[in-house]
Formats: structure tokens, sequence, C-alpha cells
């Protein structure tokens, strides 16, 4: 009999008769010299009046012990010193997660209660009702979870939400494992060739480095990723994009720690006017709910498109007015004058045309550098279908910009989505600081492009991995159309929203405990959510990690021609 067997039949205790039993609840009493933790699952069989026997699974997420034949709180020092006989009560509260059959009966008091692992487990999570299988990360058991790539692809649902406190919730890190599970298993079967992932490095340059092994990685991370059925590595096929250095005519990515292999990247003026893409340099916090403002600038994006629809489409500045423009400065002085008052109708009062131009000039300040009309701004876009995974760094820019760069990819990646008018390709999204980008109170320009994607993204193979500290402050039907809930470490008062009502009230309060590497998951098809850890990152996720490759230091120039 294989371990795994042996251990599945475990004893460790019993049914107890002093609380309720029910179908969906009950309390077990553990032996003496045994241990039950949180989180263990366990079942119970018992059988029926028409001598059936049904299994019941559950999930243990409230353990305690006390003394019985003790009345008052200092009867504790009495018992301790043996003037007082007592007997101490091991007991568990069992969450059921599934009745086989399903023949909603009680378990009786006394029934045996069994640990379980393997195959028991799998069947106690209903793993083994899935079809497809993502591998998610582990029990502190050691026992391998998976998510249903149904719920992940649009087969039957789409997107994950991740929420935790900055620094600690390592959400970022879990949404890279997730993808990681994805592309280096054999889960997206034929969709694996085709499949992309675009993440938006928001904090440091930790994403820069997925390309490149982690020398950190140690014989028990190694071990944990086998056990889940990958094989350690770094991503395969990434490229990786950084804005253009504000200042410099010459086009070199803003990057600190990692030059080698880093794309710069700028939009030209002809884009701006083409694709409409003026609306995202209002960022988060402005006044976008003006209907006169908005006006404004539908106009000047409606001339900007019709200049860009002359002259030579692979030119990438644009003439307005009779003159020619190659800087964004220069755009932004013709606006500052009197053809701002011939693009808009008479009704718009003068003060909101001002308030446009003093919104105009401060985007071209924290903007303005990733949109030029020069020769050399020509093919310098985000290549996000070159390669599996394309990482756009955004940390440097300042918040008007990132979301300027946020919302005219996602706008673009939508658009390109629906004029192929099916699902596949696969396109994953990643995006920190969501609460930012669409926020519950307040406005952002690009909050309706995420939205559409959470409601609509499922049907065009979207599926958006958002991370956020608070999902109390995210668009509500953002966070709602999330298959997969994510939780790392939460404050203690975002932990009791309404948002996180899909976890138990001892789940809530593990929440505000949780060490780094350590998160609470719930999908649609497992009733319960279920606490997991993941392993070390396998890539590096900064400079001092990146291993040296054989034969001494990386090649700079390795990926020169890319």
């Amino acid at each position: 009999m294989s371990e795994a067997v042996i251990r599945a039949t475990e004893e460790i205790g019993v049914v107890l008769g002093t609380e309720d039993a029910t179908p969906l609840e009950l309390w077990v009493g553990v032996e003496p010299g045994k241990d039950l933790q949180l989180d263990d699952l366990v079942v119970v069989e018992t059988t029926v009046s028409d001598g059936q026997v049904v299994r019941f699974f559950g999930l243990v997420d409230v353990v305690r012990k006390r003394y019985e034949g003790a009345q008052f709180d200092s009867d504790a020092f009495r018992a301790r010193e043996g003037t007082l006989p007592v007997d101490v009560s091991y007991a568990a509260h069992v969450q059921v997660t599934r009745i086989d059959p399903e023949v909603f009966v009680p378990p009786s008091p006394g029934d045996v209660v069994r640990v379980v692992r393997g195959e028991d487990f799998q069947r106690a999570l209903y793993i083994d009702k899935m079809e497809k299988r993502v591998p998610i990360g582990l029990t502190r058991t050691g026992e391998a979870v998976f998510a249903n790539l149904e719920f992940l692809d649009g087969s039957r649902g789409a997107h994950a939400s991740i929420s935790g406190v900055s620094g600690v919730a390592t959400k970022t890190s879990y949404a890279t494992f997730l993808l990681y599970s994805m592309f280096h298993s054999e889960v997206l079967g034929a969709d694996a060739i085709n499949a992309k992932a675009l993440i938006f490095n928001v904090k440091g340059e930790d994403l820069l480095w997925l390309d490149r092994p982690n020398r950190k990685l140690d014989a028990t991370a190694v071990a944990q990723y086998r056990t889940l059925g990958l094989e350690p590595s770094p991503f395969r096929s990434v490229g990786l994009f950084a804005p253009a250095r504000k200042g410099s005519d010459v086009l070199v990515p803003d990057t600190g720690s990692r030059q080698d292999g880093v794309l710069p990247y700028v939009w030209t003026l002809r884009e701006l006017g083409r694709d409409r893409l003026l609306r995202f340099m209002f960022g988060s916090g402005e006044d976008g709910r003006a209907a006169q403002l908005q006006l404004v600038v539908h106009r000047v994006e409606r001339a900007l498109e019709e200049a860009a629809a002359l002259g030579d489409p692979s030119d990438p500045a644009i003439e307005l007015g009779g003159r020619r423009m190659e800087r964004f400065d220069e755009l932004v002085d013709y606006l500052e004058g009197p053809a701002l008052d011939t693009m808009v109708p008479g009704a718009v009062a003068s003060g909101t045309l001002d308030a446009f131009r003093r919104r105009l000039i401060a985007a071209a300040q924290h903007v303005g550098h990733l949109v030029r009309g020069a020769p050399s701004a020509r093919d310098r876009g985000i290549r996000w279908a070159d390669r599996q995974v394309t990482v756009v760094d955004i940390h440097t820019l300042h918040a008007s910009a990132q979301t300027f760069v946020v919302g005219v990819l996602l706008k673009r990646m939508m658009e390109e989505k629906e004029a192929k008018g099916t699902s596949r390709p696969l396109v994953f999204v990643v995006l920190d600081e969501l609460n930012k980008y669409a926020p519950r109170e307040g406005w952002s320009p690009i909050r309706d492009v995420l939205l559409d994607i959470a409601e609509r993204g499922r049907s065009l193979g979207v599926s958006l991995f958002g991370a956020q500290q608070t999902a109390s402050e995210v668009e509500r039907r953002i966070v709602g159309n999330a298959a997969l809930k994510v939780v790392g470490r939460l404050d203690a008062a975002e932990s009791e929203r309404a948002e996180y009502g899909f976890l138990t009230r001892v789940a809530r309060v593990r929440s505000t405990l949780l060490q780094p590497g350590t998160m609470i998951v719930a999908q649609p098809e497992i009733p319960t959510p279920v606490l997991l850890r993941f392993p070390f990152p396998a890539w590096a996720t900064r400079a001092s990690e990146v291993a040296e490759p054989e034969g001494g230091e990386p090649d700079p120039f390795a990926r020169m021609g890319d």
C-alpha cells in the first residue's frame, strides 16, 4: 500500500456528541497523543438507514483545548498542582466541503474521523473533478492545490483579484507565479504556443529579471515546484520595455540596474491623433466628469485624428494648422493659442478652455517625452505580441504618465481582440495598484477600459490579474467579476469589509497574520477558501539575485537584436 493511501486512512478522532453535528459542520474530538491543526482536511464515514455509506469531507477551521471538570478560571492552577482532577478536551470544528454521495444526513457521534492526504485530499476539494488543473500552491502539509483553468481562460469565468498590504502580501509575486504555472505546465495545451501575458511593472525593477534564474533558489523550493508538477526555471520567452529617458533625443530605456535586453518605448504624434489617445493624458483625480471639459477633449482628439489621416502614414510627425510638429511641446504651444478656440463650439466657457490648457501643460511635463514625432520614434512602440511574456516598466514615470501607458496599451489590446473576433490567443494582464486605475470613488480615464475587460474580457480571451492593497477601493464590478479571489496579509479594518465576504470568520482573522509567501485563495468550485503557500521565485526579482551563467558574466549584447 502506498504512503499516500496509508496517510489517507490515519485515524485522528471521533465525531463529538456534546456538540451538534450537521451535514454542513461538525466537531471532532482529537485522540490523546495526536494533533489536528487548522487547514487539515478530514473525512468521516457514516452509514445511513438503507446501509449506504456516506463520506463527509471537511476543512478544519477552528481548534481548541479546554479543561473538562473545571468550573472557574482559577481551576487551571489547581489542575496544574494536581489538586483538582480534570481531563483536557482537544477538539476541532470542521466545515464540510463535500458529501459523497450527496445524502444530506448528519454524521453520527462516535463516527471515526480520519485525516486525508493524496487522492482523498483531491476529492475533498473537488480537484478530482477539474479537467484542466493549474497549480496554485501547496498546503502546510505539502499537498498540491489546483485551480480550474476554465475559470481563468474565459471558458466558464476569468480574472483574478489579489489583495493585501503593500510589501508584505507579495501580490505581484503570486500573480507572476500563476502565470508561470500556466505557461510552464501542460495545462494550456495547444493554446500555450500563442498565449500572451502583459505585465505592468509598477514598483521597482523586480519584474525586469523574469528571464534570469534566481541564484537564491534552494533545494526546498525546487522540491515544491516538482510537487506541483513544475520544473523551476526563469520565464522562457520575455520581452522587456521601459520608457524612453526624458530629455534625451536618443531613445534610451530609463532603467537603473538593467539595460541589456530592455527596449525603450514611445508613441508617435501620428499615433496620438490616429488612435485618439489624448484622453489618457488627463490622469486620475482630474475632474473628468465635467461635461464641457470632456467635450473639449473630444473635439481636440477629432482634429488630431483628421490631421493624422493626412500625409505619409509612416511619418511619426503630423501637420496641424500648416505647421509640422515633431515634438509634443509644439502641439501644446499650438493649442495654447487661438487654434483651440476654433476647434470647440462657442458654447464652451473660456474657463473650461483654460482648464484644458492647464492640464495639457501638466501632461507635457510628465507624459510629453513619451510622445514624439522625430524619425527616431518610428517603430518604437511596445510589441507585446512578439513574446509570450511582455513586461512594461512604468515605475519611473509620474502617476499621470503611468495612467497614459496603461490606458493606451489596454485600449489597443481590446481593439485588436475585437477586430479578430475570437477569444484565441489568450491574453493575461497583470496590473498592480488597481485601486488607482479603477477607483470606486472619483474618476480615472482608464476605469472604463478596465471595466470593459472585467465584463467582456472573458468572451474575448482576456483575463485580468488585478492586485491592490484594498479591494474595497476598487470598482465593485471589477472585483465582483474575478473568479479567483486571493488575499495576502490584510489590514484588520480592511478584512471586515464586504468585499471579503468569501472569507470565513476565522479566515478574516488569519488574513491579518499571514506572512509573505502565504495566501488565502477562494475559487468557484471549492466551497471554502484554502490557505496555501507558493514556492520562492525561480526567476530573479532583483539584480542581486541573478545567477551567473556557466562560463562567467552574462553577455550584455546577447539580446540587442531582439
